[in-house]
């Protein structure tokens, strides 16, 4: 009986090749209208490359602005995968076994855009040869450039080692680009040996994602906090980024998920136990992001320091009021309101306050940037920055094309773990309960505690 019931859930888990082999009339329209969007903004990217960056909004003494707001805004959300997986797969939670594909791939695909935004700020990208050819470790520029390629490195390996048993499976059942899974499943046959393998490489590359991933958003504040500038130059900054990008990161999975359970009928596999445990990790989150937020601007008005106040006042009560203040309503007073309450921490729930978190943290990268380079140390006149339609539409572009690959990546390969919810299924209680022996005590100890 117990084989039986094996066996009809072994079958079910197959509809999750359901995305890959089946594609609807949605899908097609779907697409359509990501790479028009993706199309505009490269169009608009055209255009800068041939006037250059007159056609945008930035300035002296404002030189960095959508750009760099999207680079540390698209760096922080690759955290999803990384930190939340490696640490989920580390501590053994069951639950994830759903959830780590979807934020694996989060990570690899939306580090290429923010790398993207990078080149172009440059204006002209051949000057990204200049890295290579002159660079100087002495820069943080080039802390960030040796950072970012390494993160990018170990997640694309740690995303690609657990897809090795799905991808034989996917050219097992003789799918159509079956060549493309041949090449990938490196003779992959599920012997307990290869599996043994498997397991072991994977919790390494856990293990190494995470300082990696740690460092990253670290040497990404460092870029600003490295100057002299005002309210860049904090010692907070490394830990403030570190928690805004895992912040930002379970927010964008919770969104991804939501997108995943709906379009792909997912609902036995992303379950709302799912949603309520990202959502109390991203109640935790939003606290500990107001914690930073607070403290940061608590020391620079307490120093009151007047270069710094000039941001301060500018952030607080004056041309970027607008941006500060929604900010702080949508990082923390809608999503505690949210997650607070486990009647509210639904799927809907969490959904609201994930969107909320993420309008909220791209506003806060842009905060960051824009109000300091307004108030410039050197003689400069005070500016302004307002984008033009190329930078928006670049943005807009961006954000298209990493929704676009995502969804290719999905008809390719099963967004869901295949073999760990299996495995899952055949091996999870049996751990589970040796787990609990270890660490409660023994018979003999308990005996002993009673005998008088």
């Amino acid at each position: 009986m117990a084989h039986t019931e094996s066996n009809q859930s072994l079958n079910a888990d197959y509809r999750l090749f359901d995305p890959v082999e089946r594609t609807g009339t949605a899908f097609y329209l779907v697409v359509a209208t990501l790479l028009a969007v993706a199309g505009w903004g490269f169009y608009a990217w055209t255009r800068q490359l041939e006037e250059g960056l007159c056609v945008t909004g930035l300035n002296r003494p404002v030189y960095w602005g959508f750009y760099i707001t999207n680079f540390v805004f698209f760096i922080g959300i690759s955290h999803a995968g990384t930190l939340i997986s490696a640490i989920l797969r580390l501590c053994h939670a069951e639950w994830r076994r759903s959830i780590t594909r979807a934020a694996e791939v989060i990570t690899v695909l939306v580090l290429f855009f923010g790398v993207g935004n990078i080149i172009m700020d440059l204006g002209r990208t051949d000057r990204l040869l200049n890295v290579v050819l002159h660079g100087q470790f002495r820069s943080p520029l080039l802390w960030d450039v040796t950072s970012v390629s390494i993160y990018l490195t170990a997640s694309s390996i740690y995303l690609y080692l657990p897809l090795i048993p799905d991808i034989a499976m996917l050219r097992d059942r003789g799918m159509k680009f079956k060549w493309l899974y041949r090449m990938l499943a490196l003779g992959w046959s599920g012997t307990e040996s290869q599996h043994r393998i498997l397991n072991r490489a994977i919790s390494i590359m856990a293990i190494a994602v995470i300082p990696i991933a740690i460092s990253v958003h670290t040497v990404v504040s460092w870029v600003f906090a490295m100057t002299v500038q005002p309210m860049w130059h904090s010692t907070i900054f490394g830990p403030y980024f570190v928690a805004g990008a895992i912040f930002s990161g379970i927010a964008a999975l919770i969104i991804a998920m939501a997108l995943i359970r709906k379009a792909y009928h997912l609902e036995a596999y992303l379950k709302p136990i799912h949603f309520n445990h990202l959502g109390t990790l991203l109640f935790v989150m939003t606290l500990l992001w107001f914690y930073f937020t607070f403290a940061e601007h608590l020391t620079s008005y307490y120093g009151a320091e007047p270069a710094h106040m000039a941001v301060f006042w500018m952030k607080v009560s004056g041309k970027f009021a607008w941006a500060f203040w929604t900010m702080v309503v949508t990082c923390f007073v809608i999503p505690f309101v949210i997650l607070c309450n486990r009647w509210t921490r639904t799927v809907s729930g969490t959904v609201i306050a994930s969107v909320s978190i993420t309008i909220g943290m791209w506003l806060e990268r842009f905060t960051i940037v824009v109000p300091t380079l307004a108030n410039p140390r050197l003689p400069y006149e005070k500016g302004i920055y307002h984008p033009t339609w190329v930078e928006v539409s670049i943005t807009a572009g961006c954000v298209a094309a990493f929704i676009l690959l995502y969804i290719l990546f999905t008809k390719l390969f099963p967004i869901v773990s295949i073999w760990e919810v299996q495995e899952g299924r055949e091996r999870a209680l049996a751990d589970a309960e040796e787990r609990i022996r270890v660490y409660l005590p023994s018979e003999d100890v308990r005996l002993q505690e009673t005998t008088p």
